[in-house]
């Protein structure tokens, strides 16, 4: 196998869960192979760089073997080499109370309930 669908190879390697997703983001524009947008026929092989924005952030990798059919996830490691940057530090959504203040008063509960959208 010299060559391999981007969009199968995109779920072989599990950075989408389905073929078909692969599909979508690759007309949609989301799919990068060496630098230009891809269709999803286009041919993969191995030393390719594919940038994607996949559900889970953007994922940056370097093609290292080939496979047309979706495997268990650490056979789906080794077809690639990772060079994702980390994804961003996740911001707290509430602030801390300190040990022992008690319980949260009837206005403290509110607010955390209007922030988490429970009215």
């Amino acid at each position: 196998m010299d060559t391999v669908r981007l969009d199968q190879w995109l779920c072989a390697a599990r950075l989408y869960a389905s073929r078909r997703a692969a599909q979508d983001a690759c007309n949609g524009g989301k799919v990068k192979l060496n630098g230009v947008s891809s269709k999803p026929a286009h041919p993969v092989k191995p030393g390719d760089e594919v940038r994607a924005d996949a559900p889970r952030g953007l994922s940056v990798v370097k093609v290292l073997a080939l496979a047309d059919k979706r495997s268990s996830p650490p056979r789906a490691r080794a077809l690639y080499e990772d060079h994702s940057p980390p994804p961003p530090p996740r911001e707290p959504l509430m602030g801390r109370r300190d040990r022992g203040a008690g319980r949260p008063t009837k206005a403290e509960r509110r607010a955390v309930m209007r922030l988490r959208g429970e009215d």
